[in-house]
């Protein structure tokens, strides 16, 4: 089945919401600590990130795969990114989907985007756990740029990539 890269509808903001909390919960990625500070409200909140971010989904007919939102450039939405760079947030896939090329697909086209916008580089940030996604990034040609891993909330350090273009 043909995977296909598009912007979120407001129709679906509700399903990517709880798919991107349900990914996270699943693979541990929201047990830091006994307050999330709120991320998993972030996480459910895809009609802000459409106010402020570009977010895509990846779907194979009417199935919903995963999402990731897409920031262009320094803004609201921006944990790492400098003024010159993109930043992909909030990668997620469904469990039954995973294995067949949607996260990839979502994170190439955060790249063709940020390539058509003229930026420097595209920046992401991970947990430590999130193996598969950091094997994922790498395969990607991201590097590892340790100078901006930072805590969001104290014990938890993200691990930063960045991709050059």
């Amino acid at each position: 089945m043909d995977i296909v890269i598009r912007r979120a509808r407001p129709a679906e903001y509700a399903a990517l919401g709880d798919l991107t909390v349900e990914a996270y919960l699943r693979d541990g990625f929201l047990a830091f600590g006994a307050e999330d500070g709120g991320y998993r409200d972030h996480l459910r909140d895809v009609a802000g990130r459409a106010d402020a971010a570009e977010v895509l989904v990846a779907v194979a007919g009417e199935q919903l795969l995963g999402g990731v939102t897409f920031v262009p450039s320094a803004g609201p939405m921006t944990d790492i990114a400098r003024a010159d760079e993109a930043e992909v947030r909030m990668l997620a896939v469904a469990r039954a989907a995973r294995g067949r090329g949607a996260g990839e697909a979502l994170v190439r086209a955060c790249v063709e985007r940020a390539r058509a916008a003229e930026r420097a580089a595209v920046v992401l940030s991970t947990q430590p756990t999130m193996r598969a996604a950091q094997r994922l990034y790498e395969r990607l040609g991201f590097v590892r740029a340790p100078r901006r891993d930072w805590e969001p909330v104290p014990g938890l350090t993200l691990l930063s990539y960045e991709l050059t273009l």
